[in-house]
């Protein structure tokens, strides 16, 4: 609407300067039109420069998701700049996606590393835009382009303590040496310790408490696989 009333404003007060010859009229005219152009043009301005008719709107919003190797425990991140605040985090939003998606980076958006005790990995998406107070400032200012503006962003990466974070560099070094002869070797040989060490977590979790349900097996079982694991990728990482 205020695009509309400046450019109609701009035309008319030209009209009304070169084409009305009644000096009254034509000061009446140029008046009102030369008010809606200035008006108008204030009001676009003051929406663009002070997000006039607009209130900061936040959302939080929370998804699981996978690591990009779906037998290891790792996070994943791509290092950018020297601060760590620009890092972008690489992860899944399903077991089998095929090409894996990362945090955004731009000015506006932060993304961070959250260990917690246990529980699957998330991401807790916290965006704060602009938007418009009312279906009045929105049909003023329709096809400003200014609603939906985004302030900021905050990605927040909770991952349990199992989990290894390591940069895209480091899980290269990492793939290179899981496949060489001596990896492999030292892979058979950490299959055979692995069943031991989730045998022994559970059978001491058993005996602490003899009515464990299937599920509560399973949660101490996949832990112990992942803590074992966290163990492998940072020995081989030496």
């Amino acid at each position: 609407m205020v695009i509309i009333l400046t450019f109609f404003g701009a035309i008319l007060f030209f009209l009304s300067v070169m084409f009305i010859h009644q000096r009254g009229l034509r000061i009446v005219l140029a008046t009102i039109t030369g008010l809606i152009f200035v008006g108008s043009t204030a009001l676009m301005t003051l929406n663009y420069s002070h997000h006039f008719g607009m209130h900061k709107v936040t959302t939080t919003t929370t998804q699981r998701i996978y690591p990009v190797n779906a037998q290891m425990p790792l996070a994943l991140y791509q290092p950018v700049g020297t601060s760590g605040k620009d890092d972008v985090y690489i992860y899944k939003t399903s077991p089998k996606q095929a090409k894996p998606q990362h945090t955004q980076a731009n000015e506006y958006t932060h993304s961070q590393v959250k260990w917690k005790k246990a529980g699957n990995p998330r991401l807790v998406t916290t965006t704060t835009r602009w938007r418009y107070k009312s279906d009045f400032y929105r049909l003023l200012y329709a096809w400003s382009g200014m609603d939906n503006t985004l302030v900021k962003r905050t990605n927040t990466l909770e991952y349990p303590r199992t989990y290894v974070l390591l940069t895209t560099k480091q899980a290269k070094q990492l793939q290179a040496k899981a496949q060489s002869a001596a990896g492999q070797q030292a892979q058979a040989t950490a299959r055979q310790q692995g069943q031991a060490y989730v045998t022994g977590r559970v059978q001491a979790a058993m005996a602490k408490n003899p009515q464990m349900t299937a599920d509560q097996i399973k949660a101490v079982t996949q832990q112990a696989e992942q803590e074992f694991q966290a163990k492998m990728v940072r020995a081989m990482l030496k």
